[in-house]
């Protein structure tokens, strides 16, 4: 139908789903390989709220570094930034979804 996925913005508990060092049960389906497929794959830029993350102690290098720990907790294909990522993709889609509010 012509669809397109901009922006996957994850916030509270939905913030692990970034996390590099997940390892689920071997029965479990590998849902981060399959994010982080999805990025490369289709170019779906992944965004985990910042405040969300920092409150679960999950950092990414750069603001690891800043306040002083050793953390690189982000898989491949994700990136930390706040609301204003997603306000801006809500301004420029045409619809949104909201999941477990």
């Amino acid at each position: 139908m012509g669809h397109q996925i901009q922006r996957i913005f994850f916030y509270s508990e939905g913030v692990y789903n970034g996390l590099r060092w997940m390892t689920p049960p071997e029965e479990e389906a590998p849902l981060l390989r399959r994010w982080s497929a999805l990025a490369t794959e289709q170019g779906i830029d992944l965004v985990i709220c910042i405040s969300a993350a920092q409150r679960r102690g999950l950092l990414e290098q750069t603001e690891s570094r800043r306040v002083g720990k050793l953390d690189d907790d982000l898989a491949l294909g994700f990136r930390i930034a706040g609301l204003g990522m997603w306000v801006d993709a809500c301004l420029k889609a045409d619809r949104f979804l909201v999941f477990g509010a």
